[in-house]
């Protein structure tokens, strides 16, 4: 726990699931890796499973991110400092951290104005040709390995990378007290961008989504309501929210939930679906709707700690199934034939669950 220096020795090989091609991925052996000066080796204790993995693992790409040579996936991971670069000082061996995923070069424009997620040389983990976390020990720059608290499990931590995409989210959409806030999709990242726009002051978030148990979480969550959109009209509700969040991916969902903003209101368009969606319009320029989109995140880690250790957001509600390092083909797939599935977690350092 905490600074703990008890961290057991470090082997020289470690194992790690590879994603060779679709549909096709395979436990190996690989070498430890060795930290670079300014970089932390960090033993991975849980790594959240995410739509985008299950893309890869599906399609083999993701637009123009190809899989072109074996990758290891996985971007949500947690797990302790076991090794410091020769320049590290940052961390005590044996602290806990949460990873946050993606380092940028730091000297682009971009990264000067203080918009690194939209670095056009970051390296993120999981995503071709950067190889993820879904092995037993990873290596980062220690900037982005996150101290957290006690209180926080290692499932939580690592998914304070969902979080992040929700915090980023409501930062964009101005979420703030009295905010009436619509959140279309009731996956990982609507469920925790519904629970980030309630800790931002909102005082009604309304949830939509057709599967009625993830709409329960929900509900337990803090949704102020919830809609069953397989079976009610989302223009039949009368709900005029002043921010949309759109975090289905749904095209169709995404276009009809627009036309329900008020004047003024802000649509922030999260989930990653199709390449396009048909925009309303008349009712975008006549009710003077601001329309953006988001790129995972940037400065997110500290606030989304707080908020998670703070007991104001519930991510260890979100994990419903969890896998040893040799499942995590299962881990991919489990949603085919488990309709219950929020967040699947691998746990790097256990055997398979069965």
């Amino acid at each position: 726990m905490g600074s703990s220096s008890d961290v057991g020795a470090i082997p020289d090989t470690m194992a790690v699931s590879v994603l060779r091609g679709v549909h096709d991925v395979v436990l190996q052996r690989r070498p430890v890796p060795t930290p670079a000066p300014d970089e932390v080796l960090v033993r991975v204790h849980s790594v959240g499973t995410c739509g985008s993995d299950v893309h890869y693992y599906e399609h083999g790409r993701i637009g123009d991110f190809v899989v072109e040579q074996p990758l290891v996936l996985g971007h949500e991971p947690s797990g302790v400092v076991v090794a410091r670069g020769e320049s590290a000082t940052r961390h005590e061996i044996g602290t806990r951290v949460a990873l946050e995923p993606g380092v940028p070069c730091s000297h682009c424009a971009e990264c000067r104005l203080g918009r690194y997620n939209l670095c056009p040389r970051m390296r993120f983990f999981g995503t071709p040709p950067i190889d993820g976390a879904f092995c037993e020990y990873v290596t980062l720059r220690e900037d982005f390995a996150h101290p957290v608290p006690d209180a926080l499990s290692d499932d939580a931590a690592g998914l304070l990378e969902p979080l992040s995409v929700g915090v980023w989210a409501c930062r964009k959409a101005r979420v703030g007290p009295g905010s009436r806030v619509l959140v279309t999709g009731a996956g990982p990242i609507g469920l925790v961008a519904a629970q980030t726009a309630r800790a931002f002051g909102a005082t009604e978030v309304v949830v939509t989504d057709v599967n009625a148990g993830r709409l329960r979480v929900a509900a337990a969550l803090g949704a102020t309501a919830t809609i069953d959109v397989s079976t009610t009209d989302l223009a039949e509700s009368g709900f005029e929210p002043d921010v949309l969040l759109e975090c289905s991916g749904v095209a169709a969902a995404a276009s009809q939930a627009i036309r329900t903003v008020g004047r003024a209101g802000r649509v922030v368009l999260v989930g990653m679906g199709g390449d396009e969606i048909s925009l309303p319009l008349a009712h975008v320029q006549g009710f003077e709707l601001e329309l953006t989109g988001t790129f995972r995140y940037a400065n997110t880690w500290p606030t989304a700690i707080a908020l998670a250790a703070g007991g104001e957001i519930d991510l260890d509600r979100l994990v419903t199934h969890r896998f040893g390092l040799d499942e995590v083909e299962q881990a991919l797939t489990v949603a085919r034939h488990d309709d219950t599935v929020i967040k699947a977690v691998v746990r790097p350092q256990e055997a398979g669950h069965g």
